[in-house]
């Protein structure tokens, strides 16, 4: 069994800073759980450009409100505290805060934990695992 204390994370190497967010990645692709958990703050009056090619994200709001805009087709999702989103088809979007967010992300593939945000809002696949057995 594995306990984690969201204060022992914090300022930790597992608390990682974007500009409009801070994320705190609890459970890790090194946990060997399938998915990774992070709980994140988004910054309050931030719009952040998202587009992960390579992981499939839900989130659950638990505290603020903000909207989703999917940039397939421009519709925009109203998000508040309770209420939980899953961009189950790689959905490029658009996460604006109204007011600071905190979000509950869960993310298949799981993270490493240093991922942030490339210039296409996309983090990076992990190839860690694919690295070690191709040196074997």
């Amino acid at each position: 069994m594995k306990v984690v204390d969201l204060n022992d994370v914090i300022g930790s190497e597992q608390e990682v800073k974007g500009e409009n967010w801070t994320s705190r990645r609890l459970l890790l692709k090194k946990d060997k759980m399938g998915y990774s958990v992070n709980d994140t703050i988004i910054h309050a009056g931030t719009e952040t450009h998202i587009w992960y090619q390579n992981h499939l994200e839900a989130v659950y709001c638990i505290e603020g409100d903000g909207e989703v805009v999917t940039l397939k087709d421009n519709k925009v999702w109203p998000i508040k505290a309770g209420m939980i989103y899953a961009l189950d088809e790689h959905d490029e979007h658009l996460l604006r805060a109204n007011t600071q967010m905190r979000m509950v992300c869960v993310f298949n593939p799981p993270l490493s934990g240093k991922e942030v945000h490339d210039e296409n809002g996309v983090y990076p696949v992990d190839t860690e695992d694919e690295d070690v057995a191709n040196q074997k």
